[in-house]
């Protein structure tokens, strides 16, 4: 992807996340010099398998800390510091260094327990599927202009008092939501927040930055930036299956706000989409397969949440949904993943279109309700029944995995760059 012409890279999920987009991020990262994440929190979980039996769950740091590339976690991210030094650490135990391999956005908002108490809470009552990690009431607290940020920590004393209005006017929620029928509600404790703020920050405050400062700087010497996000662009809060999204922009329009640069810094797009098509907890999935077919790509896909290790809703491509993300996104080409878990079907469902009270319709509804209603209309290809694992050249892939390979770049209107072949960083076949 990068080039004389491509030199600041977004890479972007254009299903409902978990398209397996920590692998190709960490593809991409050996050629980049600096990769930054520009959303999310700890409720994205992005699984990289490196090969020789070593395999790395990050939640907040950008993949491309394996590679070595300097990473920034930008101003658009909801930190959990706690989830980020728990990781860093892990890393380091594992032989990967870290040290002065890691900035954060001083800008960049504080999740703190807190938020979590909060979450859990408004779950137990409204049943979005949320993991629990306290991204939304983070965002709340962000765009209600009464959040703590990274920064905030220069002045403890004062960060401090803020946090504790935050507790109080936390715990004052929580027993609205105990009376309301959430059952059993923990409290916040104001002064283990006051700790916890003290603690971090001598470890937190040596890393923070301006982080559009630091990217546009290193574009401005010529090095390569890749940009990397989380979930994926049918959970935008404002362009995916809402209410049943996340609570930040997944889509590349995020990207430049939540780094810090403009958007004519961006020079592509890259999407990712499996193979077929997965999500994790409620909300709408026209071409979800049959519950035994379900279960089979499940088992065959290892379709089980990285974050929360809930089995994730399992289908067949829908080419609908991809479309669309191709035009919210911008989409310059397509990573095609978990190819391989669809070698032993000899026959492949792709859905096409959908049909609509009687009507045919080839766009993205807006509201849940209406896409609830759509029944996929399916194009049914030849499957391939031979393993690809091994395959590294789109040559050498039998005739008809190219095919559905050339059939989903067709339909989705964006071409296809990287295919993937499995789960280590080798199985991956650049068009």
């Amino acid at each position: 992807m990068f080039g004389p012409k491509t030199q600041c890279v977004v890479v972007v999920g254009a299903q409902w996340g978990d398209e397996g987009k920590g692998k190709i991020v960490d593809v991409l990262a050996e050629r980049a010099d600096l990769v930054v994440r520009y959303q999310g929190g700890a409720n994205a979980g992005h699984t990289v398998d490196t090969g020789e039996g070593k395999s790395f769950v990050l939640h907040q740091i950008p993949s491309g800390i394996l590679q070595g590339a300097v990473c920034v976690v930008g101003n658009g991210v909801v930190l959990d510091p706690e989830q980020m030094f728990a990781e860093l650490d892990a890393l380091e135990g594992r032989g990967v260094r870290t040290e002065h391999k890691l900035h954060v956005s001083d800008r960049a908002h504080l999740t703190l327990p807190y938020h979590k108490l909060l979450d859990r809470a408004r779950e137990k009552q409204e049943k979005i599927g949320t993991t629990g990690r306290g991204i939304g009431p983070t965002y709340e607290d962000k765009y209600g202009r009464r959040g703590i940020r990274v920064g905030d920590l220069r002045n403890l004393t004062r960060a401090q008092e803020l946090v504790r209005a935050r507790v109080d006017a936390a715990n004052q929620m929580l027993a609205l939501l105990g009376d309301r029928g959430a059952g059993s509600v923990e409290r916040a404790s104001p002064e283990q927040h006051v700790e916890l703020l003290a603690r971090l920050a001598p470890r937190l405050l040596p890393l923070a930055v301006d982080s559009g400062r630091v990217v546009w700087e290193a574009l401005a010497r010529g090095e390569s930036v890749l940009l990397e996000g989380a979930q994926g662009a049918l959970l935008d809060v404002d362009h995916g299956t809402y209410p049943y999204v996340t609570s930040s922009n997944t889509t590349a329009g995020g990207a430049a706000v939540g780094v810090g640069i403009g958007p004519t810094a961006i020079d592509a797009v890259l999407g990712v989409v499996k193979a077929y098509t997965t999500r994790v907890g409620n909300g709408p999935l026209p071409t979800e397969a049959e519950p035994v077919v379900a279960e089979r790509i499940r088992e065959l896909g290892g379709e089980f949440g990285a974050t929360t290790g809930r089995p994730r809703r399992c289908g067949w491509f829908d080419a609908v949904v991809v479309r669309y993300a191709v035009r919210v996104n911008g989409l310059t080409g397509l990573a095609v993943t978990k190819l391989d878990v669809l070698d032993t079907f000899a026959e492949i469902p792709v859905g096409v279109g959908y049909r609509l009270d009687g009507q045919v319709i080839d766009s993205m509804p807006a509201d849940v309700e209406t896409i609830g209603r759509v029944e996929p209309i399916y194009e049914k290809v030849p499957g391939w029944q031979r393993p690809l694992t091994a395959v590294r050249r789109l040559a050498d892939l039998p005739p008809a995995a190219r095919a559905y390979v050339d059939r989903l770049q067709d339909l989705a209107g964006a071409p296809v760059r990287y295919v993937s072949v499995g789960t280590r960083r080798d199985q991956i076949i650049e068009v």
